[in-house]
Parts: C-alpha cells; sequence; structure tokens
C-alpha cells in the first residue's frame, strides 16, 4: 500500500466499518468500547480499525487515565475535499457543456419542426 498521505486516507475510508466508525466520532470523541456497541466485531477489531485511520491521520487517540479517547481530526479530511472538489469543477463544466449542445440540438429540432 503506497504511503503518501493521500493514498493512506482513501484507503482508510474503502471500509464501511471505518466510514461508520469516523460518522460517529463526528458526534465526539469516544473510546473503543462505545466504538465497538454498534458493530458485531471484536473490541480488538475495532482497535485495528482505529489504528489504519489514525496512521491515515484521519482521527487521533488521547490518554486520560485509563480511557483512550479516539476523535476525529477534520482538518485531514481537508486533502480529500480538494481533490474531489477538483473533479466536481470537471464534471460540473462537462454537464454544462452538455446541456448547452442538447438545447441547440433542441433548438434545432424546434426550428424543423415549424417548416
Amino acid at each position: 500500500m503506497s504511503s503518501d498521505p493521500l493514498s493512506l486516507k482513501f484507503a482508510a475510508l474503502a471500509d464501511p466499518t471505518r466510514r461508520a466508525i469516523l460518522a460517529r466520532l463526528c458526534e465526539g470523541e469516544a473510546s473503543v468500547n462505545e466504538l465497538a456497541e454498534p458493530f458485531d466485531i471484536s473490541l480488538p477489531a475495532v482497535s485495528k480499525h482505529l489504528k489504519v485511520l489514525e496512521k491515515a491521520g484521519l482521527i487521533s487517540r488521547g490518554r486520560e487515565a485509563q480511557w483512550r479517547p479516539a476523535r476525529l481530526e477534520p482538518m485531514a479530511l481537508k486533502g480529500i475535499a480538494e481533490w474531489i472538489e477538483h473533479y466536481r469543477r470537471y464534471w460540473d463544466q462537462s454537464f454544462d457543456r452538455l446541456e448547452d449542445y442538447l438545447r441547440k440540438v433542441q433548438k434545432g429540432n424546434d426550428d424543423g419542426k415549424r417548416n
């Protein structure tokens, strides 16, 4: 697996369990036990998912006595959003050109019916 930051983030986001964990962390920090509740997987499996998310920089882990809360790192999502935004603009422009073309075609068909 590549070690560039964007590839690590996309690889981490490829798993639905990890995406669900991130969604839960949007509500606030949580322990491994709290994060494991909705899943039918072991605590060690949840811990492995957290390690992948942490390595990708999407979450951080703290230490408060025996509690090791995980928290979302929202700025880590910025690089992903910027990468996607570039392609969103591309598709918006492509759809705008298609819309212009279809209007011209439609107008040509309307003019032909009037003759």
